[in-house]
């Protein structure tokens, strides 16, 4: 079985896994205090371009909760889309905190400035508004879980219109190299600094065994932040072994580069796909490709191929999606794209 499901199934880049072995009988102090998580900050805070506060956690899931928890007062809520992370699959982690999930409806995985503005408003003007959660952070995702990815404009209109309402903007990166070595992609790691108050960098699906980088960049996070990560079970005590990963993947560009890697290979599955007149679900221009598959081609490919199911479309189609990553090989993707021609 060749696996295209999901982008984690591998374990880490060879790199990263060479530098743990050379750094394995180093003494460090632990709970991300020793030189490695320093160095990988530095590295981190030059990619934006600012004085930024990094912390680095375990989990995409634990990095959502945890932030979230941070910025929320008792009574907030925050806004996503109604395919949002921590909305679909998060089992109630959010939720579990105390703090609402509240959903704004998308077509394509995104939400927009205008959408935010309206939600606001519309609980300011109610005139019992101390009975409804007040909206007290925006939560958006680059990529989407659609694979659709913002432009440098519309991060820019949601992060003006989150400053006018006081609203905090987090945005969850968790495949953000995917995102960001998409075709035409217009959004950096300075831009991110710029618009969001808090991102975080994925290293989980993008080469490294586990591990997240978050990255809070107009001040908050400083130290306090630790007590956050701590309560909630998530300061890892060989704190260096994030540190080495997200050092390696960015002290040379390697992030980057295996991103890119990943993009190159789910654009050939894409055109597999289309030269054979298949339809997408989403316009993805990442790693994650949605094609709408008559049940019986779908069951064919099922034979030799894991994809993950997404939705029926209509009686006798399923829209699946098939996912590439840092670890995809060359000879999988060819030999995926052979097969889609066969058919």
């Amino acid at each position: 079985m060749i696996r295209f499901e999901c982008d984690y199934a591998e374990g880490a880049h060879e790199r990263i896994l060479k530098r743990m072995i050379e750094t394995n009988m180093e003494q460090t102090p632990g709970y991300g205090l020793d030189p490695h998580c320093e160095r990988a900050r530095e590295l981190i805070k030059k990619e934006c371009g600012k004085d930024v506060n990094v912390h680095f956690i375990v989990g995409g899931t634990q990095t959502n909760m945890i932030v979230l928890a941070s910025l929320l007062k008792p009574y907030q809520g925050a806004l996503c889309a109604n395919t949002g992370h921590i909305e679909a699959h998060e089992t109630g982690a959010i939720e579990a905190t105390g703090h609402k999930v509240m959903t704004l409806p998308s077509d394509d995985g995104k939400i927009r400035a205008e959408q935010i503005e309206k939600a606001v408003e519309w609980h300011y003007a109610q005139g019992n508004r101390e009975h409804i959660t007040q909206p007290g952070a925006v939560y958006i995702s680059h990529p989407t879980e659609n694979g659709t990815t913002y432009t440098k404009d519309e991060l820019a209109e949601i992060s003006a219109t989150c400053r006018k309402y006081n609203l905090p903007l987090f945005l969850d990166g968790a495949r953000l190299g995917y995102g960001m070595a998409a075709p035409d992609s217009t959004i950096t790691m300075k831009d991110l600094a710029e618009y969001c108050d808090v991102f975080y960098i994925g290293g989980t699906k993008v080469g490294a065994l586990f591990g997240e980088a978050v990255v809070f960049c107009n001040g908050g996070g400083d130290f306090e932040f630790r007590y956050h990560i701590k309560q909630r079970g998530a300061m890892l005590a060989k704190g260096r072994l994030l540190g080495i990963q997200f050092e390696t993947l960015f002290e040379d560009g390697l992030y980057y580069e295996i991103s890119k890697g990943a993009i190159d290979k789910a654009m050939q599955i894409r055109d597999a796909f289309a030269a054979k007149g298949i339809k997408f679900l989403y316009d993805s221009p990442t790693n994650q490709q949605f094609p709408i598959l008559p049940n019986d081609m779908l069951a064919k490919l099922n034979e030799k191929y894991a994809s993950s199911y997404w939705e029926d479309v209509g009686p006798d189609h399923t829209a699946v999606r098939f996912c590439t990553s840092w670890a995809t090989t060359q000879e999988n993707v060819d030999e995926l794209v052979k097969d889609i021609a066969a058919l």
